[in-house]
């Protein structure tokens, strides 16, 4: 389905159904003047909230912040993929298909015929388990309190500790090596040998994808001494560790099969058997695989669950686990989405507690939760340095400002630093200065202040308006530089692409090319550029829109050196400008808001602070460091 479905064919679709029409078969809608309306699918809710408009051909949900179009309806309601909902939404529409182009197909082929081999190992391992060689395995995980009669659910498996046994099985089923090679279930020597077994005496987890199709496994190694505990498997066409999560389908049936009054949590573990725990116990949990959770399995989790809960061990890696959790969600976060965290209590992780307590006290545990806020604050109070001091406590200031400046949504940043700073002056709360010296002076003091209180704030309130009205009138060239390097390589934008779909390349004017490229990114892994610009074109810009933006970039100079170099290096170029940039746009924000609240703060030391950081990182946007060199790379603040 890779690439298929244009803006033309989706107009298609849209046009022939009514969006009332498809979303009253599962939200009972009334009339109301020219929109209709019903109690929202996303939230419990007595009074409607909840707003159809076919003329837009639009959903409203005021209650949850959820807006969008027919095809987002459904992957929010059903839990479908885009291309999942395309297709359904075409078949009822009786709009045929687009067909593949020759590449495209052959691709598909391709990875589909690796799934096969995928799904042919998967019955393989499953038999190996119930057979002589997988004995210590079956007493494994019956001593992990997994019975027999579980193993099935979980597609549970085992892969002995010969050289080649799957690779023999497989050949003598018509596999050549070079394919299973391709699809992660052998290793081929740097030095030419035959290729072998990747997984050998392992206990094996399947890895499915959303709808329940093996991609990859995870193999948990029977040896003490084995060098790797847990091996997954690498990168295919099939399996990218950043897009998956395992336990995705089981907890998909699982948030499928509560009762409309429930409010069942989505839980993020950190192990594959802390994830077969809590669906024993009816919990829906997933799990990433070896790696820090990431933009896309965000995403992923926000499309089956508004906020999905966190729960990290409660030592020092889970903390910071959490912790890079925290600063990547950040700028993703908006109206409807979120994060909670749980910490499982006395050191165990969700596997020890369903086995010693039982799914009652699992339940129980992970349905305390602290907010994304609160987890927030605690993270910058007691992993800085004491606040023993003036300036670390305004260096505290300046850092929540910061962190509330950087989430993209104006109206859930201001919530945020209200809330922030709340939380900061309950740290020290105020208390009436007791005064030694006469009325007059008191007075005098009193007077000489609230002069400096009003001449401040103007005079920096004016200074940061007239910087940001300079800001939005006058294109950033480095902006235009990282925008012409994704039309350019595409697979810039992969590490970087949700905070582009939500942030630009921080610059309001280039807004449109920066979504467009986002969703053709989406929706193809391979487009080569001259078919991106073709696709571009198609969407309505014109070759003076792409050229204006290419004369832009050309005055970026050194701080677009990535546009001067190609590959893995130029990617890596490119991501460092860019993050850059986001965090400059976060601090211009800050001292804007800073700025405002100066009267309100009686309190110019975080502004201050804040300016000297926004300055100083302007500055190394245009320093040595975009000439490429190593040692020049600035270290950042957090």
């Amino acid at each position: 389905m890779v690439g298929r479905f244009d803006e033309r064919f989706l107009e298609e679709i849209k046009s022939r159904l009514r969006p009332s029409d498809v979303i009253g078969r599962t939200v009972k809608l009334r009339k109301q003047g020219r929109e209709y309306v019903g109690l929202s699918p996303f939230n419990k809710e007595k009074t409607p909230s909840f707003y159809v408009n076919d003329e837009k051909g639009q959903f409203f949900d005021f209650s949850s912040g959820k807006t969008g179009d027919l095809i987002t309806f459904l992957q929010e309601t059903e839990r479908l993929s885009f291309a999942e909902a395309v297709e359904r939404l075409a078949a009822e529409a009786g709009v045929p298909l687009p067909a593949v182009d020759p590449r495209g197909a052959e691709q598909e082929k391709k990875r589909q015929g690796l799934a096969d081999w995928l799904e042919l190992a998967a019955q393989w391992f499953e038999a190996e388990l119930r057979r002589p060689p997988g004995r210590e395995a079956r007493a494994y995980l019956e001593r992990r309190g997994l019975p027999e009669g579980e193993w099935g659910r979980f597609r549970l498996g085992f892969s002995p500790s010969g050289r080649t046994a799957l690779k023999d099985y497989l050949v003598t089923k018509g596999a050549r090596p070079a394919e299973l090679v391709e699809a992660g279930l052998l290793i081929a020597p740097e030095d030419g040998g035959a290729p072998y077994d990747r997984f050998r005496d392992r206990i094996i987890f399947p890895i499915l994808d959303a709808r329940g199709r093996v991609v990859s496994f995870g193999g948990r190694a029977m040896d003490p001494q084995a060098r790797a505990k847990y091996l997954n498997g690498p990168e295919t066409p099939v399996f990218h560790k950043g897009h998956q999560l395992y336990g995705l389908s089981e907890a998909r049936k699982i948030l499928a099969a509560a009762k409309a009054d429930e409010d069942p949590p989505l839980v993020v573990v950190e192990g594959y058997m802390d994830v077969i725990a809590c669906h024993r116990a009816g919990v829906a949990a997933v799990a990433a695989m070896g790696t820090a959770l990431g933009e896309d399995q965000m995403e992923v989790l926000w499309r089956h669950h508004p906020e999905p809960t966190l729960c990290f061990d409660g030592d020092r890696a889970g903390r910071q686990a959490a912790s890079r959790a925290i600063d990547r969600a950040l700028p993703l976060l908006k109206a409807g989405r979120s994060f909670r965290f749980a910490i499982v209590e006395g050191g165990k992780d969700p596997d020890d507690v369903l086995r010693e307590q039982g799914a009652a006290a699992l339940k129980a545990q992970l349905s305390k939760t602290t907010p994304f806020a609160e987890a927030l604050f605690v993270r910058e109070r007691d992993e800085a340095e004491p606040l023993d001091t003036p300036e670390r406590k305004t260096a505290l200031k300046v850092r929540l400002r910061k962190l509330a400046a950087s989430i993209p949504d104006a109206d859930l940043a201001g919530a945020y630093k209200e809330d922030l700073l709340a939380r900061y002056e309950a740290l020290w709360p105020t208390r009436e200065p007791v005064y030694t010296v006469g009325a007059a002076a008191r007075e005098m003091s009193r007077a000489g202040w609230d002069k400096r209180r009003r001449a401040a704030p103007s005079g920096a309130i004016a200074e940061t308006k007239q910087a940001t009205e300079r800001l939005r009138a006058a294109p950033r060239a480095l902006s235009a530089a990282l925008a012409i390097a994704a039309v350019k390589d595409p697979a810039v934008l992969d590490d970087s692409i949700e905070l582009v779909g939500s942030r630009g390349f921080g610059d309001e004017k280039l807004d449109r090319l920066a979504h467009e490229l986002v969703r053709l990114r989406y929706e193809t892994d391979h487009l080569e550029m001259e078919a991106l610009q073709r696709r571009l074109l198609a969407s309505g810009f014109t070759p003076e829109d792409l050229a204006r933006v290419e004369r832009e970039a050309a005055r970026a100079g050194v701080a677009a050196p990535f546009l001067k170099e190609s590959g893995e290096r130029a990617r890596e170029l490119w991501r460092q400008a860019f993050d850059l940039l986001m965090q400059l746009e976060s601090l211009e924000r800050a001292v804007e808001s800073a700025a405002r609240d100066l009267s309100r703060d009686q309190d110019a030391s975080t502004l201050i602070s804040l300016k000297a950081e926004r300055d100083h990182l302007r500055r190394l946007i245009n320093s040595d460091w975009a000439h490429g060199g190593e040692d020049a790379r600035p270290v950042l603040p957090h």
